[in-house]
């Protein structure tokens, strides 16, 4: 699924409720992380929860795999890994990911720690393409 039909089925339901359990019905479609990455090496920093993001790199691109020890978070991990998936580095750094967040809903409807913890996946993710970058 790409950004575009993420925001298409957001817009399809009437309330934030409906929002929620399609958040959480993304996160159990995510793929487990392996025990052996649930250590601090990829632990993201600033989640309330407990959340691993490992990244993949290709020649042009970056994929990551990530989980969490909530359902409600992983279903935002899952959005995240939607927008910033098998992306290039120069492409994960000039996503405008808050305008995308603003059109599913995400920005008003979360609780502050959640918006802290979505966003220090995101911060993550950047510093793993700033790396490629260097690394090229």
């Amino acid at each position: 699924m790409d950004i575009d039909e993420l925001i298409d089925n957001f817009a399809f339901f009437e309330n934030w409720e409906e929002k929620y359990q399609y958040v959480i019905d993304l996160g159990r479609k995510l793929e487990p992380l392996e025990a052996c990455y649930k250590t601090d090496e990829w632990k993201v920093k600033g989640c309330q929860s407990q959340v691993w993001l490992v990244p993949t790199f290709a020649p042009n691109s970056i994929h990551f795999c990530g989980d969490s020890d909530a359902i409600l978070v992983k279903g935002i991990i899952a959005i995240v890994l939607m927008i910033y998936n098998d992306k290039s580095a120069e492409e994960i750094k000039s996503i405008d990911v808050a305008k995308i967040f603003a059109k599913l809903g995400l920005e008003e409807n979360l609780t502050p720690s959640r918006r802290n913890g979505m966003m220090s996946m995101v911060e993550k993710i950047r510093q793993y393409a700033d790396g490629a970058t260097r690394a090229d």
